[in-house]
């Protein structure tokens, strides 16, 4: 049994399925849409910008969470099999890794 430190979960929980993790995704962008709108309606509502602010902030920290999660999923799935494989195609996956963190970390 493989387990893996998914962030919340226990530490010797069993990793969850592909399909688990999809739908835990699905969950929390469900739920940052949700709040998302919620952001809307406080704009709309002329609502206390601090609160809008902490707001947006929550959201963002939410989406961050989501990557993270595909991006431990990418390693631990692709690079990992690409590190096994041969020389150059784990050359490749690490290239297109450092591109995508190059973009995700761009300001």
């Amino acid at each position: 049994m493989t387990t893996t430190a998914t962030p919340g979960a226990h530490p010797h929980a069993p990793a969850p399925s592909g399909a688990e993790r999809t739908t835990d995704r699905l969950i929390r962008l469900h739920k940052i849409e949700g709040q998302i709108r919620g952001i809307s309606r406080m704009v709309t509502d002329d609502r206390c910008r601090i609160d809008v602010l902490t707001q947006i902030s929550a959201a963002h920290h939410a989406l961050q969470e989501v990557a993270l999660t595909l991006l431990d999923d990418h390693v631990r799935g692709c690079v990992t099999r690409a590190a096994h494989a041969n020389a150059a195609q784990a050359e490749e996956e690490l290239a297109d890794l450092t591109d995508t963190l190059r973009r995700a970390l761009r300001r």
